[in-house]
């Protein structure tokens, strides 16, 4: 240790809870340190622990870092020793620098977070017990594996895109994709053939597309983060709704953008840490892709399926990036998905959709489920990074200068049958999704509960019979009421029926975006929680339609046999959420919800240039003629190159610059200065 990291580290001890000593540790057959209230999760990673520093060893963990990026010990002494007994041989950041959103991270606290490795026979228990007692550490968790919510017993029904086409067009349809008819959680008319006499569908059973898009239909600048199998990006009906980052080289190992991942160019596989991208895998059931079309399958080209917010005709959806959390039969660790997470927000995504979590704490461990977190408070304690990887997202997302200032996290709530909500979903800042049926009614898997903020459709065969019963389960004629999408068949585009509030949860994330797509055409800003408010408020009230009346499943999975079963409606008033409604969304946006775009005030450095397109802070911007004028010419210049301003510094001050558009104005401040040299380190 250098002489001043000595300093430094005096200095700070003073600050700390008393730390270990030698006589406080054990070698890992030792004795073991009070351990009663540490728990152990079943997939917890041997030899490996998530550990959180304390702020005040931030300079010491970055000399260390800089001296030597593959760490072995941290460069604090008590630390050390009590790693040296673990037999600890790496130390390794888990957000990889990130120099454009770096100063960020740290303001949330994740640089310092960290993935100890250690002699895999260690005790974690003892591990945990012997890091408890050092005053620079804040936070431990062991490294345990993410769950998918959809119960793997309901496998999609995939069918060709040639047999698709065989399917009967809606009346008026808005778009000539073949597969709209079916997709009635977009346009549900009642009357579906696969409804039976003791299971109707009911008209108005949807997220009202219909309404929607007569006022919009997408727009490429909303970018949602689908966190879940590899979404095949070149799936005819998805390619030109997928995310792209222009800077990178798929597959090259040069981070060319600098964020940290090398050839990231359609998103990132945290499973493999790799920028490839699959779906091919023996194990893989096209679920991404599934929850990636029917957020933004393209509308209007004749093919397969629509997507709620999938443009018009090719052009004008939103982007899906895909950040592959579960590859074939392996999933990422909970250092891994905090990554995802993370990169998500820092390269533009504005929704988390994410179809998956822990069990319900209400899961019936009779049905094989090991219950998960009971209280938020359980689960952060258990999950602190998970939390705080959210939080990130929610906070981080997003730009005061765009549509959205903030993120907005949406998780499916789980498919146990269970009247609790899984954690994430039940976590207050996320938003939980719900799945109801073509009639209203909750589908027979959802789990509800006060925490449920939203419901959509997600199919219910245990109401309107198994896909393919009366056939090979390979046509469109025969749906049973499942949800319809994109899909991956033997690594090749194909579509097919999918069911699980994993369904439902992407309805919601593409009125999300749909909503935000039409806040661009209208030039409204919001803050995330002032949208979310917004959604919830136009969302549709369910309990009229649970009121004295009984629900009978005929092919219920939750008991043997498949057994009939009666549910009584009123069980779940108030426990299901809203009905999310696009229409009545789009609605309040255009009627003025939300707050006027703003051109941002300027900062350029002497003999450098700043540009900005104008016409993405007024309406109908695009087609607009600009002036700029009050500008003092011995501070900046500036130009108009159409819809482009560009200022230029000439010397050190600030000056005001009024921008005339049509009929609107906005004033706005210039501030020429020279670099600081301020940043992150």
């Amino acid at each position: 240790m250098n002489m001043k990291r000595n300093i430094l580290y005096a200095l700070f001890l003073g600050l700390l809870i008393t730390a270990c000593n030698d006589a406080d540790l054990t070698t890992p057959g030792g004795q073991e340190t009070e351990s009663a209230d540490i728990f152990i999760p079943e997939d917890a990673a041997e030899g490996e622990l998530l550990v959180k520093f304390v702020p005040e060893m931030t300079e010491i963990l970055d000399q260390v870092a800089a001296e030597a990026p593959a760490m072995t010990r941290s460069g604090i002494p008590s630390t050390d020793e009590v790693l040296r007994i673990l037999g600890a041989y790496q130390l390794e950041r888990v957000f990889p620098v990130d120099p454009r959103n770096e100063e960020r991270a740290r303001e949330a606290g994740l640089h310092l977070w960290y993935i100890v490795r250690f002699n895999p026979e260690a005790d974690l228990k003892v591990a945990i017990g012997n890091l408890r007692l050092l005053g620079e550490v804040s936070k431990i968790q062991c490294n345990t594996t993410l769950k998918r919510v959809d119960n793997e017993g309901r496998k999609p029904v995939a069918i060709s895109s040639n047999r698709l086409k065989g399917a009967p067009c809606l009346a008026d349809a808005p778009f000539n994709d073949p597969g709209l008819y079916h997709q009635w959680g977009y346009i549900n008319r009642g009357g579906y053939d696969f409804a039976q006499e003791w299971a109707p569908t009911v008209a108005g059973s949807d997220v009202n597309c219909e309404e929607a898009w007569k006022l919009c239909t997408g727009d490429p600048s909303i970018i949602v983060a689908v966190l879940d199998e590899g979404v095949m990006w070149s799936h005819p009906d998805l390619s030109a709704n997928i995310w792209v980052n222009e800077a990178e080289v798929l597959g090259s190992k040069e981070d060319a953008d600098g964020n940290g991942y090398a050839g990231d160019r359609y998103g990132f596989n945290f499973v493999k840490n790799s920028p490839i991208i699959s779906w091919s895998d023996a194990h893989d059931t096209g679920h991404g892709t599934h929850v990636a079309g029917t957020i933004a399958a393209v509308n209007g080209n004749g093919e397969g399926v629509c997507g709620v917010a999938g443009g018009r005709d090719g052009q004008g959806g939103v982007k899906i990036m895909s950040c592959q959390v579960i590859d074939g039969s392996y999933s990422v660790s909970l250092a891994q998905e905090a990554r995802a997470i993370k990169y998500a927000a820092d390269n533009g995504a504005v929704i988390l959709q994410c179809s998956w979590g822990y069990n319900s704490a209400l899961a019936n461990i009779m049905m094989g489920y090991t219950p998960g977190p009971g209280s938020e408070e359980e689960w952060a304690g258990l999950y602190p990074l998970e939390k705080e990887a959210i939080d990130y997202f929610i906070h981080n997302a997003g730009s005061p200068n765009g549509v959205i200032e903030g993120g907005i996290a949406i998780f499916a709530s789980g498919n146990e049958y269970s009247a609790m909500p899984a954690f994430p979903s039940a976590y207050s800042k996320c938003l939980s999704v719900a799945a109801i049926a073509a009639d209203y009614t909750p589908a027979g898997y959802t789990d509800y509960g006060a925490e449920v903020d939203f419901s959509a459709p997600g199919g219910d065969t245990e109401y309107y019979g198994a896909i393919g019963e009366n056939n090979d389960g390979t046509d469109w004629e025969n749906p049973n009421g499942s949800i319809l999408s994109t899909l991956v068949l033997n690594g090749q585009p194909a579509y097919g029926y999918y069911e699980g509030t994993s369904m439902s949860c992407p309805h919601v994330s593409g009125v999300a975006a749909l909503g935000l797509s039409y806040a661009v055409k209208m030039r409204r800003h919001f803050k995330a929680e002032e949208f979310i408010e917004l959604m919830k408020s136009t969302a549709r009230e369910l309990d009229p339609y649970y009121v004295d009346q009984t629900k009978v499943y005929h092919y219920n999975h939750s008991t043997p046999g498949y057994s009939t079963v009666q549910m009584n409606l009123n069980d779940y008033r108030g426990k299901m959420g809203r009905l999310i409604d696009a229409g009545a969304l789009l609605r309040a946006i255009g009627d003025g919800a939300g707050s006027e775009m703003r051109v941002p005030n300027i900062t350029v450095a002497p003999e450098a240039n700043y540009t900005i397109d104008l016409a993405r802070y007024f309406v109908n911007g695009e087609n607009l003629q600009y002036n700029v004028t009050g500008v003092d010419e011995n501070i900046a210049t500036a130009a108009l190159q159409g819809t482009i301003l560009v200022v230029r510094g000439l010397a050190e001050g600030t000056t005001t610059a009024t921008i005339e558009a049509g009929e609107a104005k906005q004033t706005i401040a210039i501030t020429v200065r020279k670099g600081n040299g301020n940043g992150w380190m």
